[in-house]
């Protein structure tokens, strides 16, 4: 072969190789355990992800906070160093990062997860989702959760008043401080990692989570009551890690946007089929389900309306927290 044919075929191998894709794999790192609402929202994401892409990009789900330790403010900072690639964790969560996040928690806030979900995809969301960057952290969408509710191993819950001294556990937010402490409990953060063997050892009375938790994490072996309050709402941030994405093609970049995009229409849609189901499951497993009735609920929204000045003043920016007042005025 001379040296023109060889050189030929140098040629049209480069040419080759420089359009065929490279394949790339993403871990992404979830809090809860495989049959959780929020696992599975993240392999329904990758599957997306891999369709959008014919199998070039592929995430891998790793549930259980095992990626991070099971600490969730270190997953955080692991992210944004770029030991994680991708992280769903809570709102509530960031919080701890930037006040702004907790205007989503405020008490009795939200009418139901369809006035949520258009707060979240807003200009006051896109705003939440922006604002990541300042923690080193690229946004790509904001999910959201089914509304919490409240289990316990002592009493069905039907006021205020039947919450005094119970030690609940709640996330390490002072917003939850503040409102279960005005109600007369004891609130007491923890990691959730921890909370099964503290509601096992008696080291706190109860939780408060979207109704699936306690079934996914099987609390209904140490809790015996659970009650419907939906009394605070709360999302999930997916974050990618800013150099991993940068480093993305512009086609992997879109992948990865429309299939956010995807899951948290999917995942609204498979949270309001799984509540039911989730009912029912605590009861077959001897859990008592009391829903609050108007009368009783009306106790506990009076009481998040006396500490209105006490959130606006966790949030710290009062501009935010009156737009998002304004939202849900209009709305």
């Amino acid at each position: 072969m001379n040296y023109l044919s060889i050189r030929s075929l140098i040629a049209a191998a480069a040419i080759f190789t420089a359009g065929v894709v490279q394949a790339e794999t993403l871990t992404l790192s979830t809090p809860d355990p495989d049959t959780s609402e929020i696992t599975l929202a993240a392999k329904k994401f990758a599957e997306l992800v891999s369709a959008k892409t014919n199998g070039e990009l592929t995430v891998k789900v790793f549930p259980n906070g095992t990626l991070y330790g099971g600490d969730p403010s270190a997953g955080v900072k692991q992210l944004a160093g770029g030991s994680l690639d991708m992280l769903l964790n809570s709102t509530s969560l960031y919080a701890t990062f930037n006040p702004k996040f907790t205007a989503i928690a405020i008490p009795y806030q939200f009418r139901d997860i369809d006035q949520l979900r258009a707060y979240l995809d807003s200009d006051l969301g896109k705003e939440l989702q922006s604002d990541l960057g300042k923690i080193g952290i690229q946004g790509l969408d904001l999910w959201s959760r089914p509304l919490r509710q409240i289990t316990n191993s002592k009493i069905a819950i039907t006021s205020p008043a039947d919450m005094k001294g119970m030690k609940l556990r709640v996330p390490n937010n002072p917003l939850w401080v503040e409102f279960f402490g005005a109600m007369g409990a004891a609130p007491t953060p923890m990691a959730f990692a921890e909370v099964y063997n503290a509601l096992q050892l008696k080291v706190v009375d109860g939780q408060e989570n979207p109704i699936n938790v306690p079934v996914s994490a099987k609390l209904y072996e140490v809790q015996k009551y659970a009650t419907i309050s939906n009394h605070i709402a709360d999302a999930w941030v997916l974050g990618m890690n800013p150099a991993r994405y940068s480093g993305l093609s512009d086609t992997f970049k879109a992948a990865l946007n429309d299939a956010a995009k995807e899951t948290e229409a999917w995942k609204a849609g498979n949270d309001a089929a799984d509540i039911e189901r989730s009912l029912a499951t605590l009861k077959s497993n001897g859990m008592e389900v009391n829903e609050l009735t108007q009368e009783q609920r009306k106790a506990f929204v009076d009481v998040a309306a006396g500490l209105s000045d006490k959130f606006s003043a966790l949030i710290k920016d009062k501009s935010f927290f009156e737009r998002t007042r304004s939202f849900i005025a209009t709305n």
